[in-house]
């Protein structure tokens, strides 16, 4: 079980996603990329792995619905 997040990092990381901020499901390179415009290292932290679980969760629903798609093509084409 993991810890909870604060809504401060569960708003930020948001309002960071909708800006159009390309993040990725790499913690390191999410860290990167907020750099140095955090107030803190630890809160830059918190978002930057908030975020790859975002994005780890995007992509796997992503393929779920995919997976789901071609099962019910191939069904129909039957």
């Amino acid at each position: 079980m993991g810890k909870i997040k604060s809504k401060l990092v569960k708003r930020t990381a948001d309002t960071l996603i909708k800006k159009g901020i390309e993040f990725t499901e790499s913690f390191e390179r999410n860290k990167k990329i907020l750099g140095n415009t955090m107030p803190s290292r630890k809160l830059r932290n918190q978002i930057a792995g908030f975020i790859s679980r975002i994005k780890t969760q995007e992509k796997e629903n992503q393929a779920k619905i995919e997976k789901s798609l071609t099962a019910s093509s191939k069904s129909e084409a039957r």
